[in-house]
Protein backbone atom coordinates (compact mmCIF):
# COMPACT_ATOMS: atom_id res chain seq x y z
CA UNK A 1 0.00 0.00 0.00
CA UNK A 2 1.44 3.61 -0.58
CA UNK A 3 2.43 5.71 2.00
CA UNK A 4 1.72 9.27 2.26
CA UNK A 5 1.80 11.86 4.49
CA UNK A 6 -2.05 12.99 6.06
CA UNK A 7 -3.69 16.20 5.97
CA UNK A 8 -5.02 18.02 8.89
CA UNK A 9 -8.75 17.10 6.92
CA UNK A 10 -7.49 13.35 6.96
CA UNK A 11 -7.28 12.95 3.32
CA UNK A 12 -4.33 11.70 2.19
CA UNK A 13 -1.55 13.56 -0.05
CA UNK A 14 -0.31 12.10 -3.38
CA UNK A 15 2.62 12.70 -5.28
CA UNK A 16 3.68 15.90 -3.20
CA UNK A 17 7.03 15.47 -1.54
CA UNK A 18 7.71 17.25 1.59
CA UNK A 19 9.97 19.84 1.69
CA UNK A 20 13.00 19.77 4.16
CA UNK A 21 13.73 22.88 6.14
CA UNK A 22 17.69 24.14 4.75
CA UNK A 23 20.24 23.47 7.70
CA UNK A 24 20.98 26.77 9.48
CA UNK A 25 24.47 25.05 10.40
CA UNK A 26 27.45 25.49 8.91
CA UNK A 27 29.71 22.12 9.49
CA UNK A 28 33.06 23.30 9.82
CA UNK A 29 34.91 19.36 10.40
CA UNK A 30 35.98 19.12 6.61
CA UNK A 31 37.45 23.16 6.95
CA UNK A 32 39.62 22.36 9.61
CA UNK A 33 40.69 18.61 8.53
CA UNK A 34 41.76 20.53 5.16
CA UNK A 35 43.57 23.00 7.49
CA UNK A 36 45.24 20.62 9.39
CA UNK A 37 46.40 18.83 6.36
CA UNK A 38 48.15 22.11 4.65
CA UNK A 39 49.49 22.67 7.52
CA UNK A 40 51.37 19.54 7.87
CA UNK A 41 52.11 19.44 4.45
CA UNK A 42 54.09 22.94 5.25
CA UNK A 43 55.62 21.91 8.12
CA UNK A 44 57.22 18.83 6.59
CA UNK A 45 57.91 21.23 2.77
CA UNK A 46 59.29 24.03 4.99
CA UNK A 47 62.85 22.25 5.58
CA UNK A 48 63.54 21.22 1.96
CA UNK A 49 63.17 24.17 0.53
CA UNK A 50 66.83 25.40 1.50
CA UNK A 51 69.81 23.52 -0.32
CA UNK A 52 71.04 20.58 1.66
CA UNK A 53 74.25 20.08 0.96
CA UNK A 54 76.29 19.67 4.10
CA UNK A 55 79.43 22.36 3.49
CA UNK A 56 80.95 23.87 6.13
CA UNK A 57 81.13 27.46 4.78
CA UNK A 58 83.97 29.73 6.19
CA UNK A 59 82.75 32.32 8.06
CA UNK A 60 83.18 36.40 6.64
CA UNK A 61 82.05 40.12 8.21
CA UNK A 62 80.14 40.29 4.81
CA UNK A 63 76.51 41.33 4.47
CA UNK A 64 74.26 38.99 3.45
CA UNK A 65 73.08 39.96 -0.41
CA UNK A 66 69.06 41.52 -1.17
CA UNK A 67 66.66 38.69 -2.32
CA UNK A 68 65.40 38.57 -5.78
CA UNK A 69 62.77 37.36 -7.89
CA UNK A 70 63.96 34.39 -9.62
CA UNK A 71 65.15 31.42 -7.64
CA UNK A 72 68.36 31.38 -7.03
CA UNK A 73 70.76 29.04 -8.66
CA UNK A 74 73.39 27.69 -6.43
CA UNK A 75 76.28 25.40 -7.39
CA UNK A 76 78.00 23.34 -4.47
CA UNK A 77 81.62 22.37 -4.54
CA UNK A 78 82.09 19.45 -1.71
CA UNK A 79 85.31 18.64 0.76
CA UNK A 80 86.02 16.17 -1.66
CA UNK A 81 85.75 18.18 -4.71
CA UNK A 82 81.99 16.97 -5.86
CA UNK A 83 79.76 19.37 -7.47
CA UNK A 84 76.61 19.95 -6.93
CA UNK A 85 74.45 21.99 -8.68
CA UNK A 86 71.48 22.80 -6.83
CA UNK A 87 70.33 19.39 -5.25
CA UNK A 88 71.67 16.94 -7.86
CA UNK A 89 75.49 15.87 -8.55
CA UNK A 90 77.03 16.89 -11.71
CA UNK A 91 80.18 16.06 -13.31
CA UNK A 92 83.01 18.21 -14.14
CA UNK A 93 83.34 17.71 -17.83
CA UNK A 94 79.13 18.03 -18.31
CA UNK A 95 79.24 21.59 -15.97
CA UNK A 96 79.85 23.54 -18.86
CA UNK A 97 77.42 22.63 -21.07
CA UNK A 98 74.95 22.13 -18.29
CA UNK A 99 75.27 25.71 -17.14
CA UNK A 100 74.89 27.15 -21.02
CA UNK A 101 71.63 25.38 -21.36
CA UNK A 102 70.89 26.57 -17.95
CA UNK A 103 71.77 30.45 -18.95
CA UNK A 104 69.87 30.17 -22.16
CA UNK A 105 66.13 29.81 -20.30
CA UNK A 106 66.97 32.21 -16.92
CA UNK A 107 66.75 35.94 -16.85
CA UNK A 108 69.68 36.74 -14.49
CA UNK A 109 73.47 35.67 -14.90
CA UNK A 110 73.70 35.43 -11.01
CA UNK A 111 74.61 31.73 -9.66
CA UNK A 112 76.07 31.10 -6.09
CA UNK A 113 78.75 29.37 -5.22
CA UNK A 114 79.14 27.28 -2.11
CA UNK A 115 82.82 25.81 -1.33
CA UNK A 116 83.99 24.06 1.30
CA UNK A 117 86.38 26.12 3.84
CA UNK A 118 88.81 23.30 3.30
CA UNK A 119 88.60 23.44 -0.64
CA UNK A 120 91.92 24.93 -1.98
CA UNK A 121 91.89 28.66 -3.61
CA UNK A 122 92.81 27.03 -7.09
CA UNK A 123 89.84 24.98 -7.26
CA UNK A 124 87.24 27.14 -6.21
CA UNK A 125 89.16 29.13 -8.94
CA UNK A 126 88.93 26.81 -11.58
CA UNK A 127 84.98 26.59 -11.18
CA UNK A 128 84.50 29.84 -11.15
CA UNK A 129 86.11 29.98 -14.39
CA UNK A 130 84.01 27.38 -15.79
CA UNK A 131 81.08 29.61 -14.29
CA UNK A 132 82.40 32.32 -16.58
CA UNK A 133 82.50 29.94 -19.50
CA UNK A 134 78.85 28.81 -18.77
CA UNK A 135 77.65 32.11 -19.33
CA UNK A 136 77.32 33.19 -15.52
CA UNK A 137 79.06 36.22 -14.82
CA UNK A 138 77.65 37.54 -11.99
CA UNK A 139 78.87 34.78 -8.99
CA UNK A 140 77.88 35.48 -5.57
CA UNK A 141 80.36 33.63 -3.30
CA UNK A 142 77.89 32.35 -0.07
CA UNK A 143 79.75 32.29 3.67
CA UNK A 144 78.61 32.06 7.02
CA UNK A 145 77.62 35.27 9.15
CA UNK A 146 80.09 35.87 12.31
CA UNK A 147 83.68 35.68 10.89
CA UNK A 148 86.62 37.49 11.96
CA UNK A 149 87.26 40.96 10.39
CA UNK A 150 89.98 42.16 8.88
CA UNK A 151 91.80 43.55 11.68
CA UNK A 152 91.10 40.36 13.78
CA UNK A 153 88.25 40.87 16.10
CA UNK A 154 84.61 38.65 15.55
CA UNK A 155 81.72 40.23 14.64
Amino acid sequence: MGAGVLNTSGRKRRNRRVRAKPMAEINVTPFVDVMLVLLIIFMVAAPLLTVGVPIELPKTAATPLPSEEEQPLTLALTADGGLILQNSPIERDELITRLKAIAAERKSDKIFLRADGSVAYEAVMQVMGALNAGGFRNIGLVTDSGGPTLDGRKN
